[in-house]
């Protein structure tokens, strides 16, 4: 006898399996994501409950109600409490941070006995267990470990939550017109605002039991932001990162056998920046953690072949901490390990100058702007030295210290990914200066020093353009004048190439303004011409022109598309065209630029490794 097996329909199928998806959950790796949006939702909704009387009453609160934090329409003060604290806590679980997990945990429960104790509601238990329960099955997923941060994020929540508090205290002493006695002025609100959230009564007074809403309500936006910022204060530091005497001493050694792959190799040594380093030792990765972005800049240093055993540490950090992996200002080849060994993506983001010193020449129409330009500012008196950092005296070097500082156009020092962010340190002896000077009949403060460059090695035979820097009061044209001095001064040191700074969207600039451009190129064009008025996108890609370099192109290497927009800002953190944070004082900033006093000890560790090597 023979018969057919029944054969399912594909529709069922479809249908079954979309089934067990359900029943299965979403993916452990999407729960953060997605308990993130749900505390953030409910932390909305429980602070519109605590602040919009007309909001009590509406549909809407017939769900907020049962929301963990909500317990009650006479509890407004508590209801916006938790959902500021559930709108703090979205980020931290998004990023699977484990000390937002533990808040949660803990605040989830709360809000169940909240909702049983005072309104004996069983939904709201429930909820709160949903939320609950995939927190306590995935909590593999919330691991990550703190960010680095210091004492000053106290200083920076008191002020960002108390300006917070003060907006929202004023929207809720104006959301009860109707009780509202009088027409206070703005004035006399927000003096009531203050007033509250120090716990005292104000100017402004309301019919009824509003006015408790109203001051139990801007109480706890007072205690909230005492409460964190007191937190923020006392508990453990972890430190930024910087790099200590060994890691200098390995990438010192690093550098002084492959650093002339990559003209940005030396930039690795700022001190504000950690390392991680291949399990052979061979090759590191530096980076600086910018608002949750991992950001690393240029190529890895070292040895090529080892470059993949970096990258994977560097990418092992990144998901410890759980921080957006991105680098900034890779090469052609250094783009193409990072994305081969990691997946992710890679985009162009301008172009390095170099020149090439046996081919440089003022001749030629082509340079003479610059030629007739420097010819201009030696007639006017100025003279030029090129030296190298070690073959200065300790007081020149001082002198040139205070300059460079004092002549910087803003109080925080730029540059993160073509910038050391420091100069004539003693471990830096390699590093090449040049200074204009102008004997005048009445010297300023630093004699007749008009103007600096700084440059720092580039393997045996190249340098990189540091820092510019000149006297305001100076004439027109140091920088060139500079540019073409350490140019000329080239050989002499053995330079065969000298890197000049990096131009962000060069390909655009220069294809945009040739005849038979499209609009769309065009319109490119003009945006970025239109944002050069303060990230001085063309006027660096025309300064750089001048010297008719060879354009070296540079890439940006990301996570998602979706990451841009942060890893941008990030970016301009670390660069300084952006300060999120309260600065320093200016005395403390001088200190933590000063040489270290342990420079000899870095030569030192450096010596002994080769002697080892060997």
């Amino acid at each position: 006898m023979s018969g057919k097996v029944p054969q399912r329909s594909p529709q069922l199928g479809h249908l079954s399996s979309r089934v067990r998806n359900v029943l299965r959950g979403p993916r452990p790796e999407a729960v953060p994501v997605l308990l993130g949006r749900a505390c953030a939702l409910v932390g909305l909704l429980d602070v519109a409950a605590g602040v919009f009387p007309r909001f009590r009453h509406s549909r809407m609160h017939a769900i907020a109600e049962v929301l963990p934090g909500a317990t009650g329409p006479f509890a407004a003060a508590l209801s916006l409490s938790a959902g500021v604290l559930l709108l703090l806590l979205a980020h931290g679980l998004k990023r699977g941070k484990r000390r937002a997990w533990r808040a949660a945990v803990v605040l989830l429960p709360a809000g169940a006995v909240a909702q049983f104790t005072y309104r004996h509601s069983v939904i709201g238990v429930l909820i709160s267990l949903a939320l609950l329960a995939p927190l306590l099955r995935h909590r593999d997923q919330f691991a990550a470990l703190p960010d680095p941060r210091s004492r000053w994020r106290a200083l920076a929540n008191f002020v960002l939550m108390g300006a917070g508090s003060l907006a929202l205290g004023l929207v809720i002493v104006s959301a009860h017109p109707k009780t509202l006695v009088g027409d206070p002025s703005l004035a006399d609100r927000i003096t009531h605002v203050l007033y509250g959230l120090f716990g005292f009564e104000g100017p402004v007074d309301y019919q009824g039991t509003t006015s408790w809403t109203v001051a139990f309500s801007l109480g706890a936006l007072g205690l909230l932001t005492a409460i964190t910022t007191i937190y923020l204060a006392f508990r453990p530091e972890h430190p930024a990162a910087a790099l200590t005497e060994d890691d200098e001493a390995r990438l010192r050694a690093l550098l002084a056998k492959h650093g002339g792959r990559d003209s940005l190799g030396h930039f690795a040594l700022r001190r504000d920046k950690a390392v991680v380093f291949s399990p052979s030792g061979k090759a590191a990765v530096t980076y600086r953690v910018v608002s949750g972005v991992m950001l690393a800049s240029g190529d890895p240093i070292g040895d090529v072949e080892a470059w993949p055993g970096a990258i994977e540490r560097f990418m092992d950090e990144a998901r410890a901490h759980s921080w957006t992996p991105a680098v900034m200002g890779c090469s052609e080849t250094g783009a193409e390990v990072w994305t081969r060994e990691t997946g992710l993506d890679a985009l162009e983001l301008g172009d390095e100058a170099v020149v090439d010193v046996p081919d440089f020449s003022l001749t030629g129409r082509a340079m003479r702007n610059v030629r007739q330009m420097v010819k201009r500012i030696e007639r006017a008196g100025y003279e030029t030295r090129v030296r190298r950092v070690r073959d200065l005296g300790e007081t020149e070097l001082e002198r040139i210290r205070q300059a460079a500082e004092d002549w910087r156009g803003t109080d925080t020092e730029r540059g993160f990914s073509m910038a050391l962010g420091r100069v004539g340190d003693p471990s830096d002896g390699d590093c090449l200066i040049a200074t204009a000077h102008k004997a005048e009949d009445e010297p300023g403060p630093y004699g007749d020093l008009k103007a600096i460059l700084h440059f720092v090695p580039w393997g045996t035979d190249g340098v990189s353009l540091d820092l510019m820097r000149r006297d305001r009061a100076a004439d027109p044209g140091m920088n060139e004048l500079l540019i073409v001095a350490a140019l000329q001064a080239a050989p002499k040191f053995d330079i065969a190439r000298v890197s000049l700074n990096f131009a962000m969207f060069r390909s655009a600039l220069a294809r945009g303004e040739k005849i038979g451009a499209g609009p769309v190129l065009r319109a490119w064009r003009g945006l970025l011409v239109f944002l050069s008025r303060w990230f001085q996108i063309e006027s660096l890609y025309k300064f750089n022109a001048k010297f008719q370099p060879r354009w070296e192109p540079r890439f940006v290497v990301y996570r998602a598309s979706a990451d841009l927009p942060r890893l941008g800002l990030a970016a301009m953190q670390a660069e300084g065209f952006v300060n999120m944070a309260l600065p320093l004082p200016r005395f403390l900033r001088r200190r933590t630029a000063a040489p270290r006093p342990c420079a000899h000890r870095v030569a030192e560790r450096v010596a002994e490794r080769d002697v080892q090597a060997a």
